[in-house]
Formats: structure tokens, C-alpha cells, sequence
């Protein structure tokens, strides 16, 4: 598990710790054999905003589908929503004959979810490549 340090305790740059996957050790194991933390810096940042409005997306995509289906989010059929794969298309048309075709399997009517879907796209970047700064 990776975790941002505290600004007080790096001033220079921002560092991340990985912790063992094997968790602290108890006493009289070797010290030596797997470091418990190790430090690495973080070399690409990525647009913050976008990440946030993406992370936003994904959680209302996941409410709505977990109404549409009428089940607990472990229960959804496989499906997957690729947001860029709609941003790569030119015309909100091309986006909803998509999204519908995704949920084919879905009783429930969809017009709704796929319009606002549309709507929270628009005007969106891609995330695939992340900013150099």
C-alpha cells in the first residue's frame, strides 16, 4: 500500500513509502532479509482535477448501475464503462449507441443514466497519459 508523506516531514519533494506486503515483523526475525518501508519519489504528476472528476464519474456510474440493475455493486453483471473509449468517439450518438449496447442485458430503462452519462462526459480528458511536469 503506497501513501503520500506528510509535508512536514519532506520539504524538498514528495515521497512515497511502500509497506511490506508481509506487515512489520516480530522480534528476533532478520531486519535485513525484507525492508519494512522503502522510499521512492514521485516522478509524473497527473492533473489532479481530472483524476477527481474521474474518481467522481466512476462512483456515480457505479450508484447508478447498482439502481439500474437493482443489486449490490458486487452483483452487476461484467461490464465495463470505458470513459475514454467514449472520449475517442466524435458524436454524443456514437457515445449512447455505445453505452446501450453495454446494457443490453439491463430490464430497466436506460435513456436516462446514458443522458446524464453524456452530459458529465462532455468536456472531459482523457487520462491515458499522464502530465510530465
Amino acid at each position: 500500500m503506497a501513501a503520500l508523506s506528510s509535508p512536514e516531514s519532506s520539504a524538498h519533494s514528495p515521497r512515497v513509502y511502500f509497506q511490506s506486503p508481509n506487515g512489520p515483523r516480530a522480534p528476533g526475525e532478520d531486519a535485513e532479509e525484507i525492508p519494512v518501508r522503502r522510499q521512492g519519489k514521485v516522478t509524473v504528476k497527473y492533473d489532479r482535477k481530472e483524476l477527481r472528476k474521474r474518481l467522481n464519474l466512476e462512483e456515480w456510474i457505479l450508484q447508478q448501475l447498482t439502481e439500474l440493475y437493482d443489486c449490490e455493486e458486487e452483483e452487476i453483471p461484467e461490464l465495463e464503462i470505458d470513459v475514454d473509449e467514449l472520449l475517442d468517439m466524435e458524436h454524443d450518438e456514437d457515445r449512447g449507441l455505445r453505452v446501450k449496447e453495454l446494457l443490453v442485458q439491463c430490464f430497466k430503462p436506460t435513456e436516462a443514466f446514458v443522458k446524464d452519462l453524456l452530459d458529465k462526459i462532455r468536456g472531459m480528458q482523457k487520462l491515458s497519459t499522464p502530465q510530465k511536469k
